[in-house]
């Protein structure tokens, strides 16, 4: 079996997905709070404070889990690496993917840069083949340029050669 890919991801990600993921778990528990403490405002039921104290529960676990226990260990699993022949990317916790695109494959390669990732300086590189697209997040902006015009020189050679 081959080795991982050596490259990883900045460190400055593992906030990146913090604040992104704590964005969608706050979003989600109003959607679910709200209409129980609506119900519970207008009744004097028991059963809607024990549901409200389950959503408030389930939540409270996501966010430990989501926020302090998943960034780490994704952080770790993501990898990448860059050769002459083919760019090499493993990812995943559950279940591992690992991706070999040959360059002679590729059509294109981008980099993108939400509001988020720009705050924190970082990048990613997208590179398209015909079967879809593969993307290496939070890597530095100056990086990210780099890898991405390598990228497309190396697929240029790649198409060349043949």
């Amino acid at each position: 079996m081959r080795e991982l890919p050596s490259e990883q991801l900045d460190p400055r990600i593992k906030s990146v997905w913090r604040i992104n993921d704590a964005i969608w778990i706050i979003l989600c528990f109003l959607i679910c709070f709200i209409p129980f403490a609506i119900v519970g405002s207008v009744e004097d039921e028991s059963w809607v404070t024990v549901v409200m104290a389950i959503i408030g529960a389930f939540f409270a676990v996501l966010a430990v889990v989501c926020l302090v226990v998943l960034p780490p260990i994704r952080y770790a699993r993501w990898r990448y690496q860059m050769s002459e022949g083919f760019l090499d990317i493993a990812r995943g916790i559950f279940w591992r993917k690992r991706f070999v695109i040959p360059f002679i494959r590729v059509q294109n390669t981008d980099t993108r840069q939400g509001p988020l990732m720009r705050a924190f300086g970082l990048s990613s590189v997208t590179v398209a083949t015909a079967a879809g697209e593969h993307e290496i997040p939070g890597i530095s902006t100056a990086q990210a340029e780099q890898l991405r015009d390598h990228a497309a020189e190396l697929a240029r050679i790649a198409r060349e050669d043949v």
